[in-house]
């Protein structure tokens, strides 16, 4: 087998559920994948997933690592980290000997030297935010390739109470403006709430708390413009992932385009949600080719921003975000 048959389905990025080739839009900007998991794939291999990225024109991911579940141990962590970049090097590296190369951006650093870490202890966990959980999110934090604080947050789908949620998120926000780095927040209302108090409380807990300088990334919002709004006022980023592309994911693209330019992100949450035309696969840090140019493709229907646009602020508020 080849370096290439390595990367592609058979001489191809994308297939779909029924083995159909998927063609992947030529991106107009450097891609973000500003949360992507790689440690719980099904299915993927972490370092053949972050060659087939930097195929897809990603130059930023950045890998949530929780304390309470897959860091509980700092350094085997990272370790494992380093040896799915380097694998994923490698890959490339052999593929480049035969022809396969990632898309050109000039002044823009190759994928493999641009993977991030954000570290957090999610609401599932936050019953588990014990002493050793605490120093394992320390040593991560203090790791240089560590860019914030994160997934933190409420989730109301869980059985974690919520007084026990709260106070993690708020001793969580509270060291990211310590630090003074930003966060990603997790932030899930209970199934059919028209109150959205999971969000309701966020923002209670960010007037009292103080937004973190560094900024602050409502990562995977799945909402409407009302709910996105306060956040938005606030001064938070949104990350928007496969969801906006899904049939009935109307008002997740009016968020979209409500969105000030300057305060969108895109993500995969990998290996959730994979994006329209792959629903249904196991998602991957290189699907987030297809939400941006869904999220590009619905802000120029909508009239706020032209495709190089969008692709471009994508790429910069990543960037600023996350340094």
């Amino acid at each position: 087998m080849s370096a290439i048959d390595d990367l592609l389905d058979d001489g191809e990025l994308f297939r779909d559920q029924k083995g159909r080739p998927r063609p992947w839009p030529r991106p107009l900007a450097p891609l973000a994948d500003t949360h992507g998991h790689l440690t719980v794939f099904r299915g993927h291999d972490p370092a053949r997933a972050v060659a087939r990225a930097a195929l897809a024109g990603v130059r930023l991911l950045v890998v949530p690592a929780d304390p309470t579940e897959d860091a509980t141990d700092a350094r085997a962590f990272l370790r494992s980290l380093d040896g799915w970049v380097e694998g994923a090097r490698s890959l490339l590296a052999a593929a480049a000997a035969e022809g396969l190369v990632p898309p050109a951006f000039p002044g823009v650093p190759d994928l493999c030297d641009n993977v991030r870490v954000v570290a957090g202890i999610h609401p599932y966990g936050a019953a588990r935010a014990d002493d050793a959980a605490m120093a394992s999110l320390s040593e991560l934090l203090a790791d240089p390739r560590c860019a914030g604080v994160g997934e933190i947050g409420l989730d109301f789908t869980c059985d974690v109470p919520v007084d026990v949620q709260r106070d993690v998120f708020c001793s969580q926000l509270r060291l990211a403006r310590e630090l003074d780095v930003p966060c990603e927040l997790h932030i899930r209302d209970d199934r059919d709430d028209p109150e959205a108090a999971a969000h309701a409380m966020a923002l209670e807990v960010l007037d009292e708390v103080g937004v973190p300088e560094a900024g602050v990334d409502l990562h995977c919002y799945t909402g409407d413009p009302a709910v996105m709004r306060p956040f938005v006022e606030r001064g938070c980023l949104v990350a928007f992932g496969g969801a906006v592309t899904f049939k009935r994911s109307d008002e997740i693209r009016d968020a979209a385009c409500a969105c000030p330019l300057g305060q969108m992100l895109t993500e995969t949450d990998s290996p959730y949600m994979a994006p329209v035309p792959l629903r249904g696969l196991e998602c991957e840090p290189a699907m987030v080719c297809l939400t941006a140019r869904c999220l590009a493709d619905v802000r120029a229907e909508c009239g706020v921003s032209d495709p190089a646009e969008t692709y471009a602020a994508l790429w910069e508020n990543a960037c600023s975000l996350f340094d």
